[in-house]
């Protein structure tokens, strides 16, 4: 029996789509990668592949969530901003260390269990409630009717 490294499941889900589906793009990547360790081995260059991916989907994701805490003045866009900082910075020295030759993935795995996992569940979690305030709010000011 196969398994699956990070299933995907409503404990992942934020209930705001465009989050959702990208969370759900990164946690594909980390299945991928998984997958191609067990199937073909840790110097597959489709490794590289999908880290390069990883950097460049965190990287777009990243951005999204930045500009709307920025849009919404969320108060811990700091800490939530920095974390994406260090996540990227790890993932980038995974890529350069892999292209170097060397075997990472095992550590890649292990950290894209252990930060999606926790990132989603815990950290992005917590700006939940703000954010689905500030979106429904947007939602009701974008439906009142002009005055004629």
């Amino acid at each position: 029996m196969q398994m699956t490294l990070i299933p995907w499941g409503a404990e992942l889900e934020l209930g705001i789509v465009e989050i959702d589906t990208q969370h759900r793009v990164l946690v594909d990547l980390a299945n991928a990668m998984h997958d191609e360790i067990r199937d073909v081995g840790p110097l597959s260059p489709v490794i590289g592949q999908i880290l390069e991916s990883l950097v460049d989907y965190t990287h777009n994701h990243f951005i999204m969530e930045e500009v709307l805490f920025r849009k919404y003045a969320y108060s811990h866009e700091e800490a939530h901003e920095a974390e994406h900082g260090v996540f990227t910075g790890r993932i980038m020295d995974l890529l350069t260390r892999f292209e170097d030759g060397e075997t990472v993935g095992q550590e890649a795995l292990e950290l894209l269990k252990d930060w999606l996992i926790h990132h989603i569940c815990v950290v992005d979690r917590a700006y939940l409630p703000f954010m689905k305030a500030a979106l429904e709010k947007e939602a009701e000011a974008n439906l009142v009717p002009f005055p004629i």
